[in-house]
């Protein structure tokens, strides 16, 4: 139940309350992180890069189970490389590509944003590359390589489209 002035209305109500009482009862800032396309492009650019960074640690998560599975050596951590199971080994794989991948798309968002790209296409290359590098670290874990090769040439591609969208502001 929520209370609405002096009256409270239950959940199966609220579909019927008018729009304008919905919005006071949701936190509106919680409606703008669940919608993309209502931040503004700039914003867009610049949490792609926050995630971007954040997903380089997804796939080493597999790693430290993998780790822990046989045993974690603290005297020597790059030594057991060799002794991890094969989805850890493609995990410290993913968790490196994603160092080089992130290099390229970081300076890409970066030049979009200063340059001012207001574009439907620069969305979609910052987040089809958000999307794309999680998947080319599932798709590698899972030892899926036509996938995983797939999923690289759309991450490539989103970056240089950034590049291009960049250029072509300051002509």
């Amino acid at each position: 139940m929520i209370e609405m002035g002096n009256n409270w209305v239950m959940g199966n109500e609220l579909t019927k309350l008018p729009l304008i009482h919905c919005q006071k009862i949701i936190n509106p800032h919680l409606i703008t992180l669940m919608s993309l396309s209502q931040l503004p492009v700039p914003a867009i650019f610049l949490y792609s890069i926050v995630v971007a960074a954040l997903l380089i640690y997804v796939p080493y998560l597999l790693v430290a189970f993998g780790r822990l599975q046989i045993g974690y050596d603290f005297s020597a951590p790059r030594a057991m490389f060799d002794k991890l199971p094969a989805y850890a080994q493609r995990a410290t794989w993913a968790h490196q590509n994603s160092f080089e991948g992130f290099i390229v798309f970081a300076p890409a968002a970066l030049m979009a944003y200063v340059t001012g790209v207001n574009s439907p296409e620069g969305v979609t290359a910052a987040i089809a590359f958000i999307i794309a590098r999680l998947l080319y670290s599932i798709f590698y874990i899972a030892n899926i390589p036509l996938l995983r090769s797939l999923m690289f040439i759309v991450a490539t591609v989103s970056s240089v489209t950034l590049f291009w969208l960049s250029l072509m502001q300051i002509k």
